[in-house]
């Protein structure tokens, strides 16, 4: 037992006739790490990005429900009135009436009545 030990500490498996085997295992144990290593990077870079997209959403649309309250305000009859007022022009006192126009029918049309 304490001759294994020994050996490990002093990386005799690394040295030894048929050490090809320890380093082929160990170059593929590096590799399988760096590509577990990168896998992490990307994953945190895209939680990252998730985060930030969703905060950019977040105020993009209350940027949008401010501009549409903006625009219901402006659209209103009363601000409308207010801002006509001050070029000279008054809401009319008498209320609009529909107009029908009435389409003659050809004789096309009759024809097939």
């Amino acid at each position: 037992m304490k001759h294994g030990i020994y050996n490990i500490l002093k990386a005799k498996f690394l040295v030894n006739e048929d050490s090809v085997k320890n380093w082929r295992f160990i170059v593929f144990l590096i590799l399988l790490a760096i590509i577990m290593i990168a896998n992490t990077h990307s994953y945190e870079k895209k939680i990252y990005q998730i985060a930030d997209l969703t905060n950019e959403v977040k105020e993009l649309r209350s940027e949008f429900v401010d501009r549409r309250s903006e625009l219901m305000k402006i659209k209103m009859e009363s601000t409308v009135a207010d801002k006509m007022v001050d070029k000279g022009i008054l809401p009319s006192s008498v209320p609009p009436k529909k107009i029908k126009v009435i389409k003659e029918k050809s004789s096309w049309d009759k024809l097939w009545q």
